[in-house]
């Protein structure tokens, strides 16, 4: 009985309508998005991910992320860096990704530069909260129609990274990405998240 009434609870939640009913969107949704970020290495690979979308849906990337994180190491930014064109040639054949030779070349080209701001800053999470002044943007969105983009924020940041050598960093994906760290709280008032991520 307790569990019958825990699964129509489940079903009465409000969600954002962008993550549907797939099982993948729906636990990203929940468990993930607009959660407020701060590991140098989650939020590498957060932004190589969301290059990786460009084009595609998200759904597409979160079906291969385990994939990704084969394909690449768990995303360490130094064995990135020290890609080798076989190795290259061996993640353009790997069915686990998006076999696209611009992006695999863009990861391995981003690893380098992250290195190298992490030389010269010390903190990517630094670097990356100071677009938003290091505290998450808490929009109060009713719509999907509302939600931009982008922003003079994601403006500024894909214009920095681009300066620093950073490839398939758009604003638009820029924002993308600003939305998944929780750099933006772009759920829905509607949605049981917006209270919820707002607390973090």
């Amino acid at each position: 009985m307790a569990s019958h009434q825990a699964t129509r609870r489940e079903k009465a939640k409000l969600r954002c309508d962008w993550c549907a009913s797939h099982p993948l969107y729906v636990r990203y949704h929940d468990e993930e998005w607009g959660v407020p970020e701060h590991d140098d290495q989650k939020l590498f690979e957060k932004l190589i991910l969301d290059g990786a979308q460009a084009g595609l849906s998200w759904l597409t990337i979160l079906k291969k992320r385990e994939g990704y994180r084969q394909a690449f190491d768990g995303f360490e930014a130094g064995k990135m860096a020290r890609y080798s064109d076989q190795k290259i040639a061996g993640l353009l054949a790997d069915p686990g990704i998006v076999r696209n030779r611009l992006k695999v070349n863009a990861a391995v080209t981003n690893a380098r530069a992250y290195l190298k701001l992490q030389e010269n800053l010390g903190s990517f999470d630094q670097y990356l909260w100071q677009f938003v002044n290091g505290r998450t943007i808490r929009n109060r969105w009713t719509s999907l129609k509302e939600l931009p983009t982008r922003t003079a924020e994601s403006d500024a940041m894909s214009k920095s990274l681009r300066e620093r050598g950073f490839k398939f960093v758009g604003s638009t994906i820029c924002y993308a990405f600003m939305q998944a760290v929780g750099m933006v709280n772009d759920h829905l008032v509607t949605c049981f998240r917006h209270r919820e991520v707002a607390r973090m």
